[in-house]
């Protein structure tokens, strides 16, 4: 039988790095990303902007598209649409959402 890496749908884990999503998120807190989770306006998500990954929240307005930090020292960015969205954050350091929101 030969060996297979894992699917690139499964969901994995990430650890949260700096202050930009506090204070729902710590430095620290481990998040479960779901590479094929439903990108709606307020999900938190990871995705890459820029050649580099970050987590947001994903906000989408008057026809825009837009990562957003909860931290007011960050800067909101418009991104060009959903398809920057590599997974969405479905669990956060053991608490699992009530009924499966999306941050």
């Amino acid at each position: 039988m030969e060996a297979s890496s894992c699917s690139k749908a499964e969901p994995f884990a990430l650890q949260v790095l700096g202050d930009s999503m506090i204070p729902e998120f710590q430095s620290g807190v481990v998040i479960i990303v779901d590479p094929e989770g439903i990108v709606r306006d307020g999900a938190y998500v990871v995705a890459l902007h820029n050649d580099e990954y970050t987590f947001r929240q994903y906000r989408h307005y008057e026809g825009k598209h837009y990562l957003a930090p909860l931290n007011d020292l960050y800067e909101t960015v418009e991104v060009a649409g959903p398809q920057v969205i590599k997974g969405v954050v479905v669990q956060q350091a053991g608490r699992r959402r009530k009924d499966r929101k999306f941050y």
